[in-house]
């Protein structure tokens, strides 16, 4: 995500949902994953490998008809479980072809109760009608478009607004959308485009994604589109969609098999199968790295772009354990966008920018409040953009150019398609020097002060 403005200072505020209780009944998913920030995200028993929603969508009614199918395999013996869902009413729920109970609670549950309880192992299959109007979120999911047409972004939460699914970003899964709306509307989401055919009144389009992705980069762009079709050296399809007033990001657009270059060159090969990026119309204060494929602001310029096209290797490829380690995602994309970008492609003195953000904010309390690693509940979006670039030029400078680009590939390849944490980079950065670098890591991370000369200043820095 990146949020409009270079020194983003503002919070993004969320509700922290209550801890979740302790669950007697081992028959019985827990309803939430514990997450520090947001406990009741997720479920236990489960694992799902597949989501395939099927929705019908008229924009003038703003009405949206759904069916998911959710394909996952039990992980403790069944008898009740939770999907994360708050969208349009629940027609109708079946786990394996068969009628199941459900009941809607809290804040986004949808409990479950199978006719026959669920054993550990086997693979089972769920199945959810719904109807109603999507309402409008104005960013934190189902978001009304000034020309009629719908886009989702929001993060940390946005998918339960249009389907049910397992919220959390430990249970990452395929994901194919169809889509059915009026012929004259356009329908853009991830991944690869399976589908676009015109019957009668209607548009049918679907898209497949093939390699796994958490509900929050997941995406569904309604809207009058016009198409720039790339493709890369390599032959995979970049498909890129404007709304009407967005065309003058276009030439912006044109530069993506440049910015997936130099990305590559960074962070190793680019890890899916498609690529493109949606502009949309829509009153959006971020843009945001839906997966294969982001969501642009309005205000997009081309920093924006790499950020978010960094973030396909920092964010979704590699996604965060628990929201506290957010520093994973934003740090390398702000890091990319507003150094790496700048020293290699504009030529710019990138050390000499950092010692002058350090002597305009290093006497400035507020630059220094919130921590890097684990920022806490509300303040995920706030420090990673302003000193995360900070902390990874220091440590850059800690460890020397070859072995923290190195590094940083290296690690990011063993979590490919996973999930890390701070403490999980911390441990590795670590076993590639010589020197402790606990008291670096605590100053920068954990520590809300200007960090000491030696940890401010290492390696070519100090002159």
């Amino acid at each position: 995500m990146r949020l409009a403005g270079w020194l983003c200072v503002a919070v993004i505020g969320a509700l922290v949902a209550a801890p979740v209780p302790a669950n007697a009944d081992p028959l019985v998913g827990a309803p939430g994953l514990d997450d520090p920030y947001y406990p009741l995200d997720g479920n236990g028993g489960y694992d799902v490998g597949h989501y395939e929603v099927t929705i019908d969508y008229d924009p003038p009614s703003h009405q949206l008809t759904g069916t998911t199918r959710i394909d996952a395999t039990a992980t403790q013996p069944l008898r009740m479980f939770n999907l994360d869902f708050d969208g349009p009413d629940v027609r109708m729920v079946s786990v394996n072809n068969l009628p199941a109970a459900f009941d809607r609670n809290g804040a986004h549950e949808l409990t479950l109760t199978p006719l026959l309880p669920l054993l550990p192992g086997l693979p089972f299959t769920v199945t959810i009608d719904y109807s109603g109007q999507a309402r409008n979120t104005e960013g934190a999911g189902w978001t009304y478009a000034p020309s009629g047409g719908a886009v989702v972004a929001g993060e940390p939460h946005s998918a339960t607004t249009w389907y049910p699914l397992n919220d959390t970003p430990l249970d990452k899964a395929t994901f194919t959308l169809h889509a059915s709306v009026p012929e004259e509307w356009e329908v853009v989401s991830n991944g690869v485009r399976a589908e676009d055919v015109v019957t009668g009144a209607k548009r049918n389009v679907t898209w497949e994604t093939h390699q796994p992705v958490l509900g929050y980069l997941t995406t569904i762009a309604i809207d009058h589109y016009s198409y720039l079709e790339q493709r890369r050296a390599n032959g995979a399809p970049l498909i890129s969609a404007f709304a009407p007033n967005a065309e003058r990001n276009r030439d912006i657009e044109q530069r993506l098999p440049e910015i997936l270059d130099f990305a590559e060159a960074l962070y190793g090969p680019y890890p899916f199968d498609a690529a493109g990026g949606i502009y949309v119309d829509a009153d959006l204060e971020f843009s945001l790295e839906t997966q294969t494929r982001p969501i642009y602001a309005p205000w997009t310029d081309l920093p924006t772009v790499v950020h978010e096209i960094a973030h396909q290797w920092w964010g979704d490829s590699v996604s965060v354990r628990h929201w506290s380690d957010i520093c994973l995602n934003e740090c390398f994309a702000s890091y990319t966008a507003d150094y790496l970008w700048q020293e290699r492609m504009d030529g710019k003195d990138v050390d000499a920018g950092y010692r002058e953000t350090i002597r305009q904010y290093g006497a400035d309390q507020k630059f220094w409040d919130i921590p890097l690693e684990n920022p806490g509940v509300g303040n995920e979006f706030t420090s990673v953009y302003y000193r995360g670039p900070l902390f990874l030029h220091a440590l850059r400078k800690q460890l020397g150019d070859n072995v923290f680009f190195a590094a940083v590939r290296e690690f990011n390849a063993a979590h490919a398609y996973g999930n890390a944490s701070m403490p999980e980079f911390r441990t590795f950065m670590q076993s590639k020097s010589p020197t402790d670098l606990s008291g670096f890591f605590d100053a920068w991370l954990n520590r809300t002060a200007l960090p000491p000369d030696e940890y401010l200043y290492p390696g070519a820095l100090r002159g």
